[in-house]
């Protein structure tokens, strides 16, 4: 108890001397090792803002991204896969097409929630990513992705799913997947 005490004023003792010394460009971010708090137990990164990172991002076309995107279809679906010889999850098939294009992106669903600029339907526009719950829907926590193909009449997406098709593949944004939508972002452009 005492000693986790002592590291709590030391890391707000840091965090306090690290935050008084920044521009208002870069923040210092501390992470916990583990949360039983061990010797090893701060680290720093410089972190730059959504700004920042948006203007270091390789400028892609939408129309490239979705060629390359639907070149995929049929891809067999595979869990925790990012290889298209071997198979793709759904953010997997996401990781894979940005690296395509030398964009670094999360590799997790879940870790995009934060991720981009949130983007409303009424902007909505070819090559934005839409998020939705993984298939409990009333689990409100990303779990599930894919990529805006188009966005006329219906909204379609292309999509690594486990469901039916097994595959890479083009879906409407149907009653189900809007039971499950969480929002849609834009990644650079």
């Amino acid at each position: 108890m005492i000693k986790q005490f002592i590291y709590t004023i030391l890391l707000i003792s840091i965090f306090y001397t690290s935050c008084n010394s920044l521009d208002n460009k870069t923040t210092e971010t501390m992470i916990l090792s583990d949360s039983s708090i061990n010797d090893t137990f701060v680290t720093q990164d410089k972190v730059k803002t959504e700004s920042q990172i948006a203007d270091s991002l390789p400028k892609i076309s939408p129309k490239n991204m979705i060629n390359y995107a639907k070149s995929l279809t049929g891809t067999p679906y595979l869990y925790g896969g990012t290889d298209p010889q071997k198979g793709l999850d759904c953010s997997g098939f996401i990781t894979n097409v940005f690296n395509h294009f030398d964009i670094k992106v999360p590799r997790s669903s879940v870790d995009f929630t934060n991720y981009g600029t949130e983007v409303s339907f009424k902007d909505v526009k070819p090559g934005d990513l839409i998020l939705f719950t993984g298939t409990d829907s009333t689990i409100r926590v990303v779990g599930h992705m894919g990529i805006i193909l188009q966005t006329q009449d219906t909204i379609k997406f292309i999509q690594s799913t486990s469901g039916k098709a097994y595959s890479v593949t083009t879906t409407p944004l149907n009653k189900y997947y809007q039971g499950r939508f969480v929002k849609i972002i834009r990644i650079g452009n």
